[in-house]
């Protein structure tokens, strides 16, 4: 059996990976979605194991420290978030590609590793205002975490250039459409 490859979609908070990642799932079969682990703190509606591993700090540190990660960082501080090798292994033994919706730094690092095995596409947004307008939506954040979140796209941002392919998302459906377009070419 063909072992699967692994496609890594980073943008900055709020520039629509999660809903392109999302869809991509519903309309192509043989990809499966990683679920990472985090330390954050579980949405409304979210569920463990489904969206995320929700683990404490000590829990995360545990696996960092028995190498159990295939990448990992502290996004915010005291904020983790990891993908780990069982979770890779499990799908692309199966002959399914990995889709990752994970930050900037992890979708570097997974690349460094699995090398042409592995897409990167960074999901930039129009523009940092309209960023901002759609994180202020999400109505998720407070003024703190705000002001995070978007000092970090900025960084975010100047990272893209290190990605395989910047896809924009100024129009949702067409966002959608080429997602699946880069996807179906790269699996093939």
């Amino acid at each position: 059996m063909k072992k699967g490859k692994l496609i890594v979609f980073s943008a900055p908070s709020g520039a629509g990976k999660t809903t392109l990642v999302r869809y991509a799932l519903e309309q192509l079969e043989n990809i499966k979605f990683s679920i990472s682990c985090t330390t954050r703190d579980k949405r409304e509606g979210e569920a463990h194991g489904e969206d995320y591993y929700f683990l404490t700090p000590e829990e995360f540190k545990a696996k960092i420290a028995n190498d159990e990660f295939v990448e990992h960082e502290e996004v915010y501080r005291d904020n983790f978030y990891g993908t780990l090798k069982s979770e890779v292994d499990r799908i692309t033994s199966e002959g399914n590609s990995v889709i990752f919706d994970i930050d900037v730094i992890g979708a570097l690092n997974i690349k460094k590793l699995y090398g042409d095995q592995c897409l990167t596409v960074f999901v930039n947004p129009p523009s940092l205002e309209i960023l901002k307008e759609r994180l202020i939506s999400r109505n998720t954040e407070s003024e703190d975490k705000l002001k995070q979140r978007l000092d970090k796209a900025g960084i975010e941002m100047e990272k893209a250039k290190d990605f395989d392919i910047i896809l924009l998302n100024d129009d949702l459906e067409t966002a959608k459409a080429k997602t699946l377009e880069i996807i179906t070419d790269f699996i093939k």
